[in-house]
């Protein structure tokens, strides 16, 4: 049974982009409102590690598929279009308006009873033609749609504040990286930014519109704000010292997104149409969707407590393979499978992954009783030597040893590490509590890899605060082979000297 038949009562909403960054946060916020969701993907697998995957139905198709489009329109209540071509070269215009057409189209055919589309915010006195393309061709999606016959609810906001927005990720990544700044003249243009949990607001409210509304709506946070104050208040909330910002006049959008190419890892396929997209200033004119979709108390979310929120999976220490797949995400602020590998800030890691000719409990034995007396199995006058510096930073160093000689449990301390997480017999994940422009973790797992023997896999992970924090990632690579390399070799040996090599199965 799919979810499109489990509650036939329900509304039934269909999410295009649900892939993408805006679309698929709003999915749960769908199914949390009460209604059905069926998601048009070109590749639907990308959804199946989804938290929700098992909850909505998920087709292929693409939206410039008439076909695919008008199969996956029947029976939807809303149809939600949540996509456009930025990224994908100089015809994307074409491409968005086509894509805008059949959607309108097919969703007319369909007797679906609204269409909610979320564009971008844009300036009232600037004439559509001397718009950025990008801009551009968002209004022109926005005029499609509400021609197309269907009671259509356009949302237009500026820039979307969250951890995974291709926006945010471009203020973030310029702000963390460089304390002084020769930035172009868009750093003064105004700005109405809005938080991501506003931005689904108005979209899950959207849905309920009454039939004859038909028209679009600014949204926005409470700040108004040039590009230069929000990286100002960016660094004030990430606890980074204040950036030296100095506009020039002589770079134009072309260079500014070589510029921020360079800088960040944001494509320049996508840096290169938002930047051009900041040089119009984008101010929300009025607050008509209050009357439809009613602000709760504490809402809109500021400027600094979006930022905030956006950076609470960082603070909150929850890694995994990358910050896009940290842990199954619980708030819009959350990372999500599909957020591309760029989202979430940096995060370095140094992996090593070793056969044992020993069993797993062994191996696992060595890993649990690592540290105090025991040691770090590997260059021990470069442990000493780190703790030793910690301590004159005022940091634990490496005095706290360890509260029991074989057996961990979270929450305990381990020299200049805390025990973060432990899975008996198979991980032990460490976070560092020593002096560090950044956060820090060690993690160890002990896994089956046949015949009686095990794998030994390690990883250490490092998020960088700042400038600082990317010199010293760097500054301590070159030694990481030493460190890290050793101590998985010697773990390795450890445990297999613990336990005599499996033999083979008798033919």
């Amino acid at each position: 049974m799919t979810a499109h038949d489990e509650d036939s009562g329900a509304p039934l909403c269909l999410v295009t982009g649900a892939t993408g960054y805006i679309g698929g946060r709003l999915v749960p916020e769908l199914l949390a409102a009460g209604h059905r969701v069926r998601c048009l993907a070109r590749s639907p697998g990308r959804l199946r590690d989804h938290p929700w995957a098992g909850r909505a139905e998920v087709v292929r198709g693409d939206v410039t598929d008439a076909a695919s489009v008008a199969e996956a329109m029947q029976g939807v209540d809303v149809a939600y279009y949540l996509v456009h071509a930025l990224g994908t070269g100089d015809g994307f215009e074409a491409t968005d308006r086509r894509a805008a057409r059949i959607f309108g189209e097919r969703a007319r055919a369909a007797g679906v009873r609204r269409v909610v589309y979320l564009g971008g915010l844009t300036p009232a006195y600037v004439p559509e033609r001397e718009l950025s393309p990008h801009l551009r061709s968002r209004a022109e999606v926005g005029r499609i749609l509400l021609a197309s016959g269907v009671p259509t609810t356009v949302l237009r906001a500026a820039v979307v504040i969250g951890s995974g927005s291709a926006s945010f990720e471009m203020l973030r990544y310029l702000t963390e990286r460089l304390p002084v700044m020769v930035t172009p003249s868009w750093v003064r243009t105004r700005i109405q930014p809005v938080a991501v949990r506003d931005v689904l607001r108005a979209l899950v409210g959207s849905a309920r519109m009454p039939a004859d509304v038909n028209r679009a709506f600014d949204i926005g946070g409470p700040d108004v704000l040039t590009y230069r104050d929000m990286m100002v208040r960016y660094a004030a909330v990430a606890e980074l010292p204040r950036r030296l910002i100095l506009p020039v006049p002589m770079l134009s959008p072309g260079l500014s997104s070589h510029w921020v190419g360079l800088v960040t890892p944001v494509p320049a396929s996508i840096a290169r149409p938002l930047t051009e997209s900041l040089r119009h200033e984008v101010v929300c004119r009025e607050h008509d969707i209050a009357r439809y979709v009613p602000d709760p108390p504490g809402h809109p979310v500021g400027f600094d407590e979006a930022v905030r929120l956006a950076l609470q999976r960082v603070r909150d220490a929850q890694v995994t393979t990358r910050w896009s797949s940290a842990s199954l995400p619980g708030a819009p602020s959350d990372p999500l499978p599909t957020d591309p590998d760029w989202a979430g800030g940096s995060l370095y890691t140094d992996h090593r992954e070793l056969t044992v000719d020993a069993s797993r409990e062994a191996l696992w034995r060595v890993i649990e009783g690592i540290g105090g007396e025991n040691g770090w199995y590997s260059f021990p006058l470069a442990w000493a030597v780190r703790g030793g510096l910690d301590r004159l930073a005022g940091g634990v160093g490496l005095r706290r040893g360890r509260r029991d000689a074989a057996r961990l449990r979270v929450g305990d301390s381990l020299d200049f590490w805390r025990v973060e997480e432990i899975e008996p017999g198979r991980l032990l994940r460490l976070r560092a509590e020593m002096r560090l422009p950044g956060l820090a973790w060690l993690e160890m797992y002990a896994e089956p890899d046949g015949d009686g023997r095990a794998r030994y896999r390690q990883r250490a992970l490092f998020h960088p605060h700042g400038l600082l924090g990317q010199a010293y990632w760097w500054g301590v690579s070159p030694f990481h082979a030493v460190v890290f390399g050793g101590m998985a070799r010697n773990i390795v040996r450890a445990a297999e000297a613990r336990s005599p090599a499996p033999t083979a199965p008798v033919a």
